[in-house]
């Protein structure tokens, strides 16, 4: 062989090997990734261009109000869940274990069952205002003064404490992993509490408060019934607007990339954060952190401070959907729950099954190519998750329904007969905004799980004979049980609590138990909505259980 075709052969060599499962990942990731895409175009070449009009009118409402939430939302969650998880891993104190998962548990309460509630509970006729008027003697709201109930504080309280359990899970695996030789060193060096949190812990455990401050604000932006329902006009409200009452597609997606941009911007921020502040353990044989006791007036100080985010995020919700549930007991009869309830079961069970089905195809392939190939696309298939529910409804529909059409005259001209809009008059579109909003969440557990398997064991089932499928049949997928079961359960539970892209995406008289709390809360019959938002939040618990578990 000559040099120049030696040459050639490893050139060759070095490129990736393109089958049928390689070629169905890269598919699979064009797809996760043609949303996004088709925001950028819409917002680009709009129908009619009202980027001006938006610009000079509601844009910099919807953008002030944005970022206020977003500025409101990171100091609260960042405080309350940083000092939750620096009282429950520093300190022995009187139902420390029990609030270790209670805390928790906010995360089973979507943010707008948590804003029906605390408006019925706090609104002029609720218990609140009522009892005051009662034991003061006021007649009228003229008569004494009350917060405004229906304002942005209030949004951002409801927020918060829907989502500080993303800032006390990451800090408080940031301290328990930390050595207690620093505190221990800190302490005899003459640093007192506050000087030790402030000193040692904080900047030990700066980048996962990052991190978890970072996902409460990508949630923050995504949110849509929390907002509407406080009456705060945000980017994800605007989209709504322009696109319903405006009908223009795209302004509606040059919201869109409004948002999209500053998603991109929090995900900048976060690893930047990350990246300018690494810490390592010294080693495995690191002695924890040994928590210290409490006197007894301070524990209960402790406990009452950790109870204050559960009994607003977790504790008013259940009580008053529970209360309004209870009164009308008929109303969990009522037909259009059963059939919200099987709808919820058929679009989040198929999203389920086809965002963990190709998130594992996709990632087994990606392996199959190289490794390379992997670390640079499997992070870029991610970004679905970051995108808020309306954006992707956005860059989902308007492409969709264009193909939808075309395929419905083809057929009519063929065969004589119309089969309607197949993809958006179904919830196939349905099922597809959620297998791309969640698919981030599939993949990241379907790759660890990959990567925990030895090379040897699949390698062994190739030499004997198994093809790519056999071995992945014979060998990964009864390892990754566990993983894959944990998968289908989260992704399931994000599908039923979405309700942006469902509201934009669903079929006419089409609800699911989001949007059927959406639509009975929005017109004041909380009774009737109670039912449907219990099952929204025990569905959550599932996954928050599964966490508490995994994280322990």
């Amino acid at each position: 062989m000559t040099k120049q075709n030696a040459q050639v052969h490893r050139s060759a060599s070095r490129l990736p090997h393109l089958d049928l499962w390689s070629l169905g990942a890269l598919l699979i990731a064009v797809v996760v990734l043609a949303p996004m895409a088709s925001v950028l175009w819409i917002a680009f070449h709009p129908t009619e261009n009202i980027w001006p009009h938006l610009s000079a009118t509601v844009l910099p409402r919807y953008l002030g109000n944005t970022l206020v939430l977003m500025v409101g939302v990171a100091v609260l969650t960042a405080m309350v869940g940083t000092g939750a998880a620096w009282l429950t891993t520093m300190y022995r104190f009187p139902g420390r274990a029990w609030l270790d998962y209670v805390l928790l548990f906010p995360l089973a309460i979507p943010a707008y069952v948590g804003a029906y509630a605390l408006v019925d509970f706090l609104q002029y006729a609720g218990p609140v205002q009522t009892n005051l008027r009662a034991l003061m003697g006021f007649e009228t709201a003229r008569d004494y003064w009350f917060p405004q109930v229906r304002s942005r504080g209030m949004a951002v309280i409801v927020l918060s404490a829907a989502l500080y359990p993303y800032v006390y899970l990451l800090a408080r695996a940031a301290f328990r992993e930390q050595s207690g030789g620093s505190y221990e060193v800190a302490r005899a060096l003459g640093c007192g509490p506050w000087r030790l949190f402030g000193r040692v812990g904080l900047p030990l455990a700066r980048p996962a408060i990052a991190t978890g401050v970072a996902l409460a604000l990508m949630e923050t932006v995504a949110d849509y019934g929390t907002v509407q329902h406080f009456g705060v006009q945000t980017l994800t409200t605007g989209i709504f607007s322009t696109w319903l009452n405006g009908n223009n597609a795209g302004g509606a997606a040059q919201i869109a990339l409004v948002v999209l941009t500053l998603i991109f911007l929090l995900l900048g921020l976060e690893r930047i954060s990350r990246r300018n502040a690494r810490f390592h353990r010294v080693g495995g044989s690191a002695r924890p952190v040994e928590p210290a006791t409490l006197s007894r007036g301070a524990g209960w100080i402790a406990f009452a401070l950790c109870m204050v985010p559960i009994a607003v995020g977790f504790i008013l919700p259940v009580a008053v959907m529970g209360w309004h549930a209870l009164r009308r007991p008929e109303v969990w009869l009522s037909p259009g729950l059963a059939k919200a309830f099987v709808n919820t079961l058929v679009t989040g069970g198929l999203a389920a099954g086809l965002t963990v089905g190709a998130a594992i195809f996709l990632v087994y392939g990606l392996r199959m190519i190289n490794r390379s190939a992997a670390r640079w696309v499997l992070p870029i298939t991610t970004l679905g998750y970051a995108a808020p529910g309306a954006v992707l409804a956005v860059g989902i529909l308007i492409p969709l329904a264009a193909l939808d059409h075309k395929l419905a005259d083809g057929v009519l001209a063929v065969t004589g007969w119309d089969p309607g809009l197949m993809f958006t008059g179904t919830a196939a579109a349905l099922v597809l905004a959620y297998s791309v909003r969640f698919f981030g969440v599939a993949q990241g557990a379907v790759d660890a799980a990959f990567g925990r398997i030895s090379p040897s064991l699949p390698m062994a089932a190739r030499s004997l004979g198994r093809s790519p499928g056999g071995a992945l049949r014979a060998v990964h997928l009864p390892l990754m049980r566990g993983s894959v079961a944990t998968a289908l359960l989260v992704v399931f539970v994000d599908c039923v609590k979405e309700l942006p892209a469902t509201l934009l995406l669903r079929p006419f008289n089409y609800n699911t138990l989001a949007t059927r709390v959406f639509e009975l809360a929005s017109l004041e019959r909380l009774e009737e909505a109670a039912p449907a938002a219990l099952m929204v939040m025990a569905v959550g618990l599932l996954a928050v259980a599964l966490l508490a578990r995994t994280n322990r």
